[in-house]
Order: structure tokens, then C-alpha cells, then sequence
């Protein structure tokens, strides 16, 4: 009988042993659970999760009975074992879009805060936070349990604002390419320049210049965005340096305030913001062939429903500058240059050929001025021999 007691004794004991993956027998992490467990990474395009899985183990648990907020009933909700680092961690990966965020039933709020940093001007400027919970599922069948429940919880906090920094006028656009820096939400901005007022055909910069007064027509568009919120453009200004930190720029619009050829005609009301201006040459490039500048535009989102109280009251008297140093280099992008020429689109030479004159016809100073001597010259003869003709024919009769 006491053979048989031992017997059992010794499966017991392998049993035990058997629920400890071999990776976690050494590893520091083969401990009780602890609130430094799980780390978060806010990402550009997924959250990412990673939980030390010894502890799990420890707590008789494992990678099947551990899920994003009880929803035990999705495969999708459950992470993955990765038992290729050391520590050996349990993975969840939760792709920042709102389909994802609600299928495992996370939490998806819109804060409204005042605004800091580069958009300091503003009172109100919107982020979003996404937070959750990791719990472990229970697998006891009958009323009491000897494992002790885990609970992990996360959240991340992303701001629905961007900085596009000297994005290339071009024929392409450019993507802003935004780091995995404190939780920068969305990726997928991109600014293109047309040539025409339904923003169909792309704008083609010559070497020469662009001919001034030329009108540019300016998409900022967001992409793989959800329909929750829409794109804001709060400010557009032009440097001579591809660089937004000088003190040198000339604002074609912030807030209210906007250039006369400006014209703002979609913001906030959609996922795309358009805007129009007319080429110009800054002063300082008076003694060169091109004047060569850079756009940038500070741009954010805003929930739908609210876009319309983030719009700047133009009644308002009470507007601030905002400050050109203030603005982050975090995502900054290097583009080629527009270059605007000395030629107008209303130049005077366009002028007399539409005329029907040919350009020999135009005559240099000196050939105009000999050949008005010479006009001159021929009236005054002509003058004189109808005067001498004259005086003869009276001179008749009194000698007769």
C-alpha cells in the first residue's frame, strides 16, 4: 500500500513538472506574476504586447487561457508564444484601426484636451486612447480554484495631429514618414500638387521655374483611415530653407488669417483638405534667376461629429501667432525644392504676340530714335518744297 501511495506521489510530482516549459525551468522570469510583466509598444500602425510567459506557467495558466478582454470566444483575441527570446514572452499584436480595436472589444475614446507644444495656439486639439485588458480564463469545472487570477492592462495614447515638414511640390507627393516616437497614430499623409481646380491633373514643375502668378492647386490626403475622423489643416507656410526653424516665412494661411491669393476650399470636412494659391518669388531672391521655396503644412484629424468646433472662430478678435520654433523635427522629410522664374503669366511679350505682332518687330533704342530723326527730317522737306513751290506761283503775277 505505501508503494502505491509513493508511486502516485512521483506522478504527481512529473505532472507538475511537466506544466513548466523547459525554456522557463532556468529562466529569471519563472516567478509568481508581477505588474513589470507586460510591456507595451504604441506603434505607427499596431500596439504591440509582449507578456512574460513563465510567470503565466507559474500561475498554472498557459498561452491558450490568456485573452484580450475575456473575449475567450475569438481565436482572434488570443496572443502567440514566442519561446525564440529569453525571456520567452506571450505576444499580442492589435492593429490601430477601429475594426481590429472593437472586434476584441477594446476601448476606443476620443479625448478632447487643451493643445501644447506646436499646436499650443489651440484650446482644443483631440487624441485618441486605446486601452484594454489581458485576463487569464479559468479552466476550473467545479466551485472553488487554487489559481489565482491575472489581469494585465494597457493603453495607448496617440494624438490626431501631424507635422508635414518640407513635403516635396512635385509631380508624386510624398508620404510622410512618421517613427515609432511616443505613439505617433496613422502613417499614411500625403500632400500632391495639381494644376487644376478639380485636382485631377498633377502639376509639373519645369527646371526653368514655374511662371509667377501660376495657380497651384495643394491635396493633403489621408489614407486607410478609419470614417471616424477627417483631416484638418490649421496652418500652410512657405520658407526659402527646406528647414520650418528660420525666421524667415511667409504664411499663405494660419487660422484666419490668409494670404489674398489664398483660398482655402476643403477642410475638415473630409479626408482630404484642398487649398489653392498663386506662385511668387520671395524678395530676397530678386538678383536670381529662381526663387526656390519649401511648403509646409501642420496638419491634424478630428472626429466628424466635432471637426466643426475645431475650425478657427474668424469672428474672434482674439487670435495668437503661432511660433515658428515650436514646431517638432521628429518626421521631418527632405524634398526637392519649387522653383518659381521671372516670367509672369502676364508678361508683355505674351501681350504683343497675342496681337499678332512677331517678335523681330521689337527694335532696340537707338534704331527707333535714328529712324524718327528720319521721319522728322523728311516732313521738314517736304515742308520746305511745298512752301518754296508756293511762294514761286505768287511771285508770278507781280512780275508780269
Amino acid at each position: 500500500m505505501r508503494l502505491v501511495i509513493l508511486v502516485c506521489q512521483l506522478g504527481l510530482i512529473l505532472r507538475t513538472e511537466a506544466q513548466i516549459p523547459e525554456s522557463c525551468i532556468l529562466s529569471d522570469t519563472n516567478r509568481p506574476p508581477e505588474n513589470s510583466d507586460i510591456t507595451v509598444v504604441c506603434g505607427t500602425e499596431n500596439m504591440d504586447l509582449s507578456i512574460y510567459i513563465c510567470p503565466v506557467y507559474q500561475a498554472l495558466y498557459n498561452e491558450s487561457l490568456m485573452v484580450l478582454n475575456n473575449e475567450f470566444n475569438k481565436p482572434g483575441c488570443f496572443g502567440t508564444a514566442d519561446w525564440s527570446v529569453d525571456p520567452p514572452v506571450l505576444r499580442f499584436k492589435i492593429p490601430i484601426n477601429e475594426s481590429a480595436i472593437s472586434a476584441c472589444n477594446s476601448n476606443f475614446k476620443i479625448i478632447t484636451e487643451v493643445g501644447s507644444g506646436q499646436f499650443s495656439d489651440f484650446s482644443n486639439v483631440q487624441f485618441v486612447n486605446i486601452s484594454g485588458t489581458v485576463t487569464s480564463v479559468d479552466p476550473s469545472a467545479g466551485m472553488i480554484t487554487y489559481r489565482p487570477q491575472i489581469l494585465y492592462k494597457f493603453s495607448c495614447r496617440y494624438p490626431m495631429q501631424y507635422l508635414l515638414n518640407n513635403t516635396e511640390l512635385a509631380v508624386s507627393g510624398v508620404n510622410l514618414a512618421i517613427r515609432d516616437n511616443n505613439g505617433s497614430f496613422i502613417s499614411t499623409l500625403s500632400m500632391q500638387l495639381y494644376k487644376d481646380e478639380q485636382y485631377v491633373d498633377i502639376l509639373n514643375i519645369p527646371q526653368t521655374g514655374l511662371n509667377l502668378k501660376t495657380k497651384i492647386y495643394v491635396a493633403v490626403q489621408a489614407t486607410n483611415l478609419t470614417d471616424r475622423f477627417n483631416v484638418l489643416l490649421d496652418r500652410c507656410y512657405a520658407t526659402t530653407s527646406p528647414y520650418p526653424f528660420l525666421n524667415t516665412y511667409y504664411d499663405l494661411f494660419v487660422g484666419c488669417t490668409r494670404d489674398a491669393q489664398t483660398k482655402v476650399e476643403l477642410n475638415g470636412l473630409s479626408q482630404r483638405a484642398h487649398f489653392s494659391f498663386e506662385a511668387f518669388r520671395f524678395v530676397e531672391h530678386k538678383n536670381l534667376t529662381v526663387s526656390t521655396f519649401y511648403l509646409h503644412c501642420v496638419t491634424r484629424l478630428c472626429e466628424v461629429s466635432s471637426c466643426n468646433t475645431l475650425l478657427p472662430n474668424c469672428g474672434s478678435q482674439s487670435r495668437r501667432k503661432r511660433e515658428t520654433q515650436d514646431v517638432s523635427a521628429n518626421a521631418t522629410v527632405t524634398s526637392p525644392a519649387i522653383v518659381v522664374g521671372k516670367q509672369s503669366s502676364g508678361d508683355s511679350t505674351t501681350y504683343l504676340a497675342s496681337h499678332g505682332l512677331a517678335s523681330e518687330t521689337n527694335y532696340s533704342s537707338p534704331v527707333v530714335a535714328v529712324i524718327i530723326c528720319i521721319v522728322i527730317l523728311a516732313i521738314l522737306l517736304i515742308a520746305m518744297a511745298i512752301y518754296f513751290a508756293l511762294y514761286i506761283r505768287r511771285r508770278k503775277p507781280i512780275i508780269h
